[in-house]
Parts: C-alpha cells; structure tokens; sequence
C-alpha cells in the first residue's frame, strides 16, 4: 500500500549540463526526456490553502495530473518530506474548469523544462526554471544521500522551499511585480543566486 510519503531535496545547481555528464558517468538511466511543463497552483479565495503549506497542482506535460502536497517536514539531513497524493486525468481544460466551479482559483502558474534519470532508487530531476536552474532528487533518505554523493552534489545549496516560495523570495529582492513563474516574464533578467533567499 502506497503511503503517499514524498521525500526530495531541492539544489541550486546553475551547470546541468555537468549534471548530465556525471549522471552518464553513473550509469544513470533517462527515464523521461527534456519536457516543457506547465504548471497552475490553486487556491480559494481567501488563500487559506497556501497559508497552511497545501499544494494544489494541474500539471500539464506528457499527460495531465492533479496533486495535493501537504505541508513539508525538514528532516535532519536537510531533505524535505511530505504527503504527496497525485491522479492522472484525461482532460486538463475540464479539471481546471471542475476546480473553478468549485470556488478554486490560480494563485499562479509556473513553467519548466524538467529531464527525469533514475540513478540506483532515486529519481533524479533535471528542471530549467525561468529564474534558474535546479535539481530535484526524490526517493528514500538513504538513495538520496547516494546520489547526492554519486553525483558530488554535497556542497550545492539547498532549499526546502517549493518552487512558489522561491519565487516569492525572487519578487521579493528584486522589486519584481508580476505574478506568474513564466519563461516570458524573466526575458532578459538575470537572477542572482542570493535573490532566492
């Protein structure tokens, strides 16, 4: 039985490209090729779910899905875990109307380009964010502790923030005023690595 128990931790890591070196060097397997996501955050209107550290996701990339998180919990190692329960859907545009009609709206959208491996039990993920890069290693504690080291990413930063919070961070600092994680609006701004903070 599935226990809808997430564990990851999130790297700032600018280079992917020597990610993606030391990943073949480890014999890792590409288990998903570049792909564009798009993604819609919701909330009510009073933003109750996003105070209480709930994600509401439709995730539009190969297919469609729609996930719940919970709010996370920091573990010793500094990795993040969390309930996280996610249905693939046939129909993106009925989900996203299904939601609106009750009483849902978008607190955002981001946008990625995400390349997915499978290194020994983790999954590890390659994502091209509009504000930067980042690598996201999710399993159990003990294979994620073994990619890290595989892959010699000790030392890269880590963050237990989604990527909304990130965002929010990035607004913050750099007196940003739109809304949304999108490829369009970062056009042309360089994001430093202590806006994240």
């Amino acid at each position: 039985m599935n226990d809808y128990r997430e564990i990851e931790v999130k790297l700032y890591v600018p280079d992917l490209d020597a990610v993606r070196a030391r990943l073949d060097a480890a014999g890792a397997t590409l288990t998903a090729p570049r792909i564009y996501e798009r993604n819609i955050r919701y909330d009510d209107d009073a933003h109750t779910i996003t105070r209480q550290g709930i994600v509401l996701r439709l995730r539009q990339d190969t297919r469609a899905r729609l996930t719940f998180k919970s709010d996370g919990k920091l573990l010793d190692n500094g990795l993040l875990s969390r309930f996280e329960a996610e249905v693939t859907i046939s129909d993106f545009e009925a989900m996203d109307t299904i939601l609106r009609h009750l009483g849902f709206e978008t607190a955002f959208i981001y946008e990625k380009y995400r390349t997915t491996y499978a290194l020994d039990d983790a999954e590890v993920d390659l994502d091209e964010m509009p504000f930067g890069n980042f690598v996201e290693i999710e399993g159990d504690e003990a294979s994620i502790v073994r990619a890290l080291d595989r892959l010699g990413l000790g030392d890269a930063t880590r963050y237990d923030a989604g990527y909304a919070l990130l965002f929010d961070s990035v607004r913050r600092n750099l007196g940003l005023t739109f809304r949304d994680l999108t490829f369009e609006n970062f056009a042309g701004i360089a994001v430093p690595e202590h806006a994240f903070k």
